[in-house]
């Protein structure tokens, strides 16, 4: 758990429980989409591409009588052959060992190589370790979802089990209220309008990240980061300049597309979500540039902000 000073407030009640919880799990299990929910607005960048989320972000969630932080991690997988790849499992594993309670996700229906691999990995942790199975909206039949926990999960081996669908909010608000229950009595340790512990700057190039990902295909979202180097307050207008990095050059010409059209698009979408975040005019401006091999590169890595002390 982090050492982070308890937020002074004297209205708090006597009961009040505070801490941390990570969401842990494979790539695509619904995560951030999980957290999103929880907060009742989008902090953690969403797709339909595995290992959209390459950072950990704290979304903290204050309410009456608690304040839950919840830990967004990148999803864990096996083949983890390129250095930003192995940067996003040390990331999540560090995770293990920060928190007073972990959430394990998983699929309603499915339970893969990866899953199992995730699951062994926290039969060494000190923290509780709940089974979240999310998407079960995906699966109208309870009855097989009821088998396909018996026989392929294994729930015997988690403290407690939850069935939510993050999408819809099925299950959230019981999952959400046994979670504060659980944690210890405590005051907060943000102040309650806080509610991430992220940069507006990071914040900004995620979201600028999300629009690449959605509006490009196949292997190329996996080739590119974000890299903010302006962001600026003035005249009732955020002014922000960002870099798209890509590893080659014909990746450059794509992600700028044909007469400029894709980034176009790209910075249009990203100004109208950022405008949505901070509730503020916003002005974008992107560029493209190459290095070479950035994601197998950890000097690359640690310029671009992949630092595991943030």
């Amino acid at each position: 758990m982090t050492d982070i000073p308890p937020a002074e407030n004297q209205d708090q009640p006597a009961d009040f429980h505070c801490g941390y919880v990570a969401l842990v799990g494979r790539p695509n299990v619904g995560k951030s989409t999980l957290m999103n929910r929880i907060l009742g607005q989008k902090l953690s960048i969403v797709t339909a591409k595995p290992q959209t989320t390459r950072q950990r972000i704290a979304g903290i969630k204050t309410t009456r009588d608690g304040q839950v932080i919840y830990i967004d991690t990148p999803g864990i997988h096996l083949a983890a052959e390129r250095a930003l790849n192995r940067y996003m499992n040390r990331v999540a594993h560090a995770a293990f060992h920060e928190v007073d309670l972990i959430l394990l996700l998983i699929e309603a229906g499915r339970w893969s190589k990866q899953d199992e691999h995730v699951a062994r990995s926290l039969e060494s942790v000190e923290a509780p370790v709940w089974l979240v199975v999310n998407k079960i909206d995906l699966v109208p039949e309870k009855s097989r979802l009821l088998q396909f926990l018996e026989q392929k999960v294994r729930t015997d081996r988690f403290s407690e089990v939850f069935l939510v669908a993050a999408k819809t909010g099925d299950g959230v608000d019981s999952l959400e209220n046994r979670v504060k229950k659980f944690l210890p009595f405590s005051r907060p340790f943000y102040d309650e309008d806080q509610f991430t512990d992220r940069s507006e700057r990071f914040l900004a190039a995620e979201l600028i990240r999300e629009q690449l990902m959605q509006r490009l295909h196949q292997e190329l979202p996996y080739s590119l980061t974000v890299e903010v180097e302006e962001f600026k307050r003035t005249g009732g207008l955020i002014r922000i300049g960002a870099i798209v990095w890509v590893e080659r050059e014909g990746q450059k010409q794509i992600v700028i597309g044909k007469g400029g059209d894709v980034l176009k698009f790209v910075g249009t979408r990203a100004r109208q979500a950022l405008e949505a975040l901070f509730d503020e005019k916003v002005f974008v401006r992107l560029w493209v540039k190459v290095s070479r091999d950035w994601s197998d590169n950890e000097r690359a890595l640690r310029q671009f902000g992949f630092d595991e002390q943030n």
